[in-house]
């Protein structure tokens, strides 16, 4: 851990980002400025009160935006120069095992499915079905097969044996 922690810029990010939710008031103290410094240092804005769910993935970490407002779920992987915003209400509620590739803009508030692949360059204005893969300006779906096929290393770790 020391090493990831150390070495691996998205997992220092992560880290410090779970730790501002502890219920120790120093321990918190100590996060939200790591996670203010490292804000400021990758250029990543994930606020501390948006939902997300085990197994974050970010997989370059610069210039990455998500709303407050917004709902990840597990297991998901968030490339680099992404928003996830809205201008209005809620921001969009992502599901899991979701691939978003880089400079994905994903608007107001849809719903991305399960399994659900977002590719680089999207705009993201209308939900996207479960397992599907997206692309384009506006996002239209492009394939139904091979859900979810770009998210590895899940959470929970699935049991080699059975």
């Amino acid at each position: 851990m020391l090493k990831h922690l150390t070495f691996n810029r998205s997992f220092k990010y992560s880290f410090w980002l779970r730790l501002r939710r502890a219920k120790f008031a120093p321990l918190r103290f100590i996060a939200a400025v790591m996670h203010r410094h490292l804000r400021f240092k990758y250029g990543v804005r994930i606020h501390a009160d948006c939902e997300i769910g085990f197994g974050l993935y970010i997989g370059h970490p610069i210039g990455i935006l998500v709303n407050h407002t917004a709902r990840i779920g597990n297991n998901c992987n968030i490339s680099q120069f992404t928003t996830i915003g809205s201008n209005y209400e809620q921001a969009a509620v992502i599901g899991d095992n979701v691939y978003i590739g880089p400079s994905v803009c994903i608007v107001e508030a849809v719903r991305v499915g399960n399994d659900a692949t977002i590719g680089a360059g999207a705009i993201v204005v209308k939900n996207v079905p479960a397992g599907a893969t997206v692309a384009g300006n506006p996002a239209r779906v492009i394939s139904m097969s091979e859900p979810g096929r770009y998210v590895v290393n899940r959470w929970p770790p699935r049991n080699r044996h059975s």
